[in-house]
């Protein structure tokens, strides 16, 4: 049996999925499956498109929805669009509730892992009667991400666009350039194919994404601003969650791992050695078969 075209063409999974309005803005979903919620929070700079090698298996056992937060993938990406971590949380709960979503579990990655954090430190704070609505939460399972500010080691690139000329920066990034820095993440014989890299880049660069790189950057500045709020959604966290971690990534790895160990020795962790930044396109199988393991133990 062939695989489908969306493993490889962003645009078929573009045709695949439809739009939902929140706040007078587009933005991408994906639904598929049947069975329990499970949502997947997709990183920076890519999309929902991350979750390509692991839908298929994931649709077969649980109702599968994600999205594109805005100013990614196949999202608006207004130039004057504010783009933060408590947003792209509102956008997972509006999206949730448009769907009748009542109860979900959670699948993050990356910055995606951020946006986990801040649901996790919402539904704390509805358990303890500070807020109402929202969705309850059952687990979260983070790959690789920044979930201790102090750990994550962004690269120079991350660095330039953070920085005071990083609106300049970002109209300098082209294909090649972008490819180079990205490749870099993965794992030593887990790097993209060039097809792969053709759709990474389209999902970032469409709609004119580019231009507002410098902009979406900005969660690595709210990570330590938040720190206390979205760190304590771990130490103290009212539902089971695990780490499943490619320990080659340079931004996210092995130190990422340590540093759990060390705050909650009884987390518990997947380790994925060889493997990088992206451990659901470099080691999918691995990724689910950790996953599924999480999931049979809850």
């Amino acid at each position: 049996m062939s695989e489908p075209l969306w493993r490889t063409h962003p645009l078929a999974w573009k045709a695949s999925g439809a739009f939902f309005e929140w706040k007078k803005r587009k933005l991408f979903y994906r639904i598929g499956g049947e069975g329990e919620a499970l949502l997947l929070l997709h990183g920076f700079p890519t999309s929902s498109w991350d979750w390509k090698d692991v839908w298929e298996t994931l649709t077969h056992q649980y109702k599968v929805l994600t999205l594109d937060y805005l100013g990614f993938g196949f999202s608006e990406k207004p130039k004057d669009g504010h783009y933060s971590i408590f947003q792209y949380a509102d956008q997972a709960e509006f999206f949730l509730q448009e769907q009748g979503i009542k109860k979900v579990h959670i699948l993050a990655h990356d910055l995606g892992d951020t946006v986990a954090q801040e649901l996790v430190a919402r539904f704390r704070e509805k358990l303890s009667g500070q807020r109402i609505g929202g969705p309850d939460l059952e687990s979260v399972f983070f790959l690789n991400g920044g979930i201790f500010p102090e750990t994550h080691r962004p690269r120079a690139v991350q660095k330039l666009l953070n920085g005071p000329l990083g609106f300049l920066f970002s109209r300098l990034v082209n294909k090649t350039s972008f490819q180079k820095s990205f490749s870099e993440v993965f794992g030593p014989n887990t790097k993209p194919v060039q097809e792969e890299l053709d759709g990474f880049w389209e999902c970032v660069n469409n709609g004119g994404g580019k231009l507002i790189y410098h902009k979406l950057i900005r969660y690595m500045r709210e990570r330590k601003i938040f720190r206390d709020r979205w760190v304590g959604a771990i130490l103290d966290s009212p539902i089971p969650y695990a780490l499943a971690d490619g320990l080659e990534d340079p931004v996210s790895g092995k130190h990422v791992v340590e540093r759990l160990r060390e705050m909650r020795p009884d987390a518990k962790v997947y380790e994925l050695p060889g493997i990088g930044h992206y451990p659901q396109t470099e080691a999918a199988d691995q990724v689910l078969k950790a996953y599924s393991n999480f999931r049979s133990k809850l």
